[in-house]
């Protein structure tokens, strides 16, 4: 057992001054006690509040970042940037993987991300071939996972089809393969690791509508267990036009009328829905799984933010193909894609309340929920991921309570943060991962591999 104590910290009823907070060995919360004795010695923190999940990564695509940006034509768009993407994909090996991984989690932390979920597909060789293990790729993740302490959903894909006619994958999609009864052999190896590493969840994710045969799609969710199932929706206009030609509706309102969509759902993306799909998916219990930064890179669309949280959807924050890693940004840029859509200010909050508080509490409850995490709250039983801020940082300074999270959001960045516990391991202390310098120097000899091959 450990106790924590800090100046002032986000409960679940609100602020609150001098809060102990007891932690277990197994890193859950056992006890939190506000206006407590301040302990004899120094303080853990000015400020606390719980660390957020990210629900979408793909963690290879952090060593892309920044080589998507030539024009390939007047057209490009999201279809010539995944070309860019499937030639990049071919370097990448085991270590490489791991070593990206890691580098990927280490900022993650460092920016008030406290969990991530890993939407998984590339799975073999680059011929297509399985490796020995063939969770050898996941194992990686894993390892990644442990050695930086990000709490882990793993979720590992299906993907079995090249487009919505069916057609077969083609080489450059040959790593992401597989048939139902090897993907259902894959994701028992991953519930047996899971059942080795404290904290970690296993999930599935049918890569997409256009990527997994209606046949296929039943056997992917009984996959699941009853854990997180994700899925990409619905992203791209010319997908919405596809599946609508093949399929005769569109993505959102073909996966209600075929699946059983509830709580334990997060549809990636979700960024081109009719009025009434957004009403059907806040109805749901699902979790939309918003990529800001990522969707603003890809040209995708602006997800209808205003009327789903309007009609009480839940969402969370994901960084998707990682072009950018802070926490803070992807809350900011979801709420600026609002207003510059409506012109117009503080779009996803209440009236009256407080727009940082709105968008941390949604994406805290969210984005815990759709990684199945035990997360998103300084309360008895929940997971101990806290995220304490610089009390002397300039942008937060003469404030309190939600102009805390107000600043933080809209004027802050990572740099606000001081220190981070995942699963009550202390793991980033003055801005600083405790592996920092060794996971970059591994991300560093990995990155200038990939530019010679």
């Amino acid at each position: 057992m450990i106790n924590l104590f800090f100046d002032n910290a986000l409960l679940a009823d609100g602020w609150a001054q001098n809060v102990e907070i007891e932690v277990d060995e197994r890193g859950v919360i056992a006890k939190v006690t506000s206006d407590a004795e301040p302990p004899g010695g120094a303080c853990d923190g000015a400020i606390a509040i719980a660390g957020l999940s990210n629900l979408h990564s793909h963690a290879f695509q952090r060593a892309m970042a920044g080589l998507g940006e030539r024009m390939g034509s007047a057209n490009d768009d999201f279809w010539s940037w995944r070309e860019t993407m499937y030639k990049f994909v071919q370097k990448i090996g085991p270590d490489d993987l791991e070593a990206i991984a890691a580098e990927l989690y280490v900022e993650m932390l460092e920016s008030g991300f406290t969990s991530v979920g890993e939407f998984h597909y590339l799975h073999h060789q680059p011929d297509g071939a399985p490796y020995n293990d063939p969770a050898e790729m996941s194992v990686r993740l894993i390892a990644a996972a442990q050695d930086t302490g990000i709490g882990l959903t793993l979720l590992p894909v299906l993907y079995a089809q090249g487009d919505f006619t069916g057609a077969p994958l083609d080489d450059r999609q040959a790593r992401f393969d597989h048939s139902p009864d090897a993907f259902a052999r894959l994701i028992e190896r991953c519930r047996h690791l899971a059942a080795l590493t404290p904290g970690m969840v296993v999930g599935v994710a049918p890569h997409s509508l256009r990527a997994v045969p209606p046949e296929f799609l039943p056997l992917a969710i009984a996959a699941a267990h009853g854990g997180p199932i994700h899925i990409h929706i619905a992203e791209q206009q010319r997908e919405v036009d596809a599946c609508i030609e093949s399929y005769g509706a569109r993505p959102v309102d073909w996966l209600f009328n075929h699946c059983d969509v509830g709580d334990q759902w997060c549809l990636v993306h979700a960024t081109h829905m009719t009025p009434g799909e957004t009403r059907r998916l806040a109805k749901s219990g699902a979790v939309a799984g918003i990529c800001p930064i990522t969707e603003a890179n890809l040209g995708d669309g602006v997800f209808n933010g205003t009327d789903y949280f309007a009609a009480g959807g839940r969402w969370g924050v994901g960084s998707d193909s990682h072009i950018r890693i802070d926490a803070a940004e992807e809350l900011r840029s979801f709420e600026y894609s609002q207003r510059l859509r409506d012109l117009k200010r503080v779009r996803l909050a209440a009236p009256g309340a407080s727009n940082g508080r709105c968008l941390f509490d949604q994406a805290a409850a969210g984005g815990a929920r759709a990684l199945g995490r035990q997360s998103g709250a300084l309360a008895e039983g929940m997971d101990c991921d806290i995220v304490s801020f610089h009390g002397d940082h300039p942008l937060l300074i003469g404030k309190s309570g939600d102009e805390w999270l107000d600043s933080w959001i809209f004027a802050g960045d990572k740099n606000c943060v001081a220190d981070v516990w995942a699963r009550g391991r202390h793991v980033v202390w003055e801005g600083r991962h405790i592996s920092r310098d060794v996971a970059r120097r591994a991300f560093g000899s990995v990155m200038k591999r990939l530019a010679d091959a």
